[in-house]
């Protein structure tokens, strides 16, 4: 089982034109920059990075593909959410849906680039609906006239509240199955829901999900090809040192498990019947793979002092996360 306290990191998008979704990004969600250079803006609400957006002016933009089906916002209050609601349409921002998910109210958008995005506000888990023990989220019709009512406070500008997280990712896959096998038996996120035979949601910790899988874009889809506008990977954050060893000793056993060398191949040995052949030489045995190493610093996440990744490579990609958020002084010291 994975570590209760897991959530979700950063979401790391390719973008057609940096500056076209910084400013998307900022006008209308209410993104702050942290940090851009060149190619590559990290976005957030002024805490951790919650969003990389990397430049790729030639990348295509390719359907019925892996990938992003939306990474999802979660703001802390009903206000929050009705603030971000009211920004959108003082912007012009063309809503695809919104839905009263029992465990949640959501709106549902897609950026200049295509890429989907919800925007979400949790209900007290004391009135999330289970039916015969298990969680059963819907898709009911959201009142936006009566979350208009609940905005209050600071204005439209004021931007996203410090305290705005990734609250889940949902994902394009081409097998539920062989995706249910990594996410719950390897991985050991908890299964949550079904949702029919197209779709599922796992989580740590008995949140409602901090993953949702579908094969919506056809079963067998392929992978995008590479540079293609979309999810580049995403971060599957841990809580403590212990738990990200734990989960990716468990990854490295399962995937990249080392061959058997191979023996050494006997020459051949002439005999009185036989015409003399030439000796061969031994093979040399196959050396074992590797296990996977964590990522070094790149481009992606330039900072890496005092915090510890582990890369694997799924479809779509993800990587296993923790921040050291202090260093720790050793007595004696």
């Amino acid at each position: 089982m994975i570590d209760p306290g897991t959530t979700i990191g950063s979401i790391h998008l390719t973008i057609a034109d940096l500056g076209r979704s910084v400013r998307f990004y900022e006008a209308h969600l209410g993104f702050t920059v942290h940090r851009r250079d060149d190619r590559t803006a990290w976005l957030g609400a002024g805490g951790p990075d919650l969003l990389v957006l990397t430049q790729c002016e030639s990348a295509p933009r390719v359907r019925g593909t892996t990938g992003l089906y939306h990474f999802a916002i979660l703001v802390p209050s009903r206000a929050d959410l009705a603030r971000s609601l009211g920004r959108l349409v003082n912007t012009d921002v063309v809503l695809q849906g919104a839905a009263d998910h029992g465990v949640s109210e959501a709106l549902y958008l897609a950026d200049l680039d295509g890429n989907g995005i919800e925007i979400y506000r949790d209900r007290p888990k004391t009135g999330w609906p289970y039916v015969g023990g298990h969680l059963r989220m819907g898709a009911d019709p959201l009142d936006l006239d009566d979350l208009l009512a609940e905005k209050s406070g600071a204005g439209d500008d004021a931007g996203l509240a410090a305290s705005t997280v990734i609250g889940h990712v949902h994902l394009h896959v081409r097998s539920l199955a062989d995706a249910e096998r990594f996410y719950v038996n390897l991985l050991g996120f908890d299964l949550m829901q079904r949702y029919g035979p197209s779709a599922l949601f796992v989580s740590a910790g008995g949140y409602h999900h901090h993953i949702g899988l579908n094969t919506w874009a056809g079963v067998g889809a392929p992978p995008p090809p590479p540079g293609a506008i979309g999810l580049r990977h995403f971060v599957v954050k841990m809580p403590s040192a212990p738990a990200l060893a734990a989960t990716s000793e468990r990854l490295t056993r399962s995937c990249c498990r080392s061959p058997r060398p191979t023996r050494p191949t006997r020459p051949t040995r002439p005999t009185r019947h036989t015409r003399p052949t030439r000796r061969t030489k031994p093979t040399r045995p196959t050396k074992p793979t590797r296990p996977a190493r964590p990522m070094r610093p790149s481009r992606d996440n330039p900072r890496q002092t005092g915090t510890t990744k582990c890369i694997f490579q799924a479809e779509p990609a993800l990587i296993l996360q923790w921040v050291k958020s202090a260093p720790v002084e050793e007595p004696g010291r």
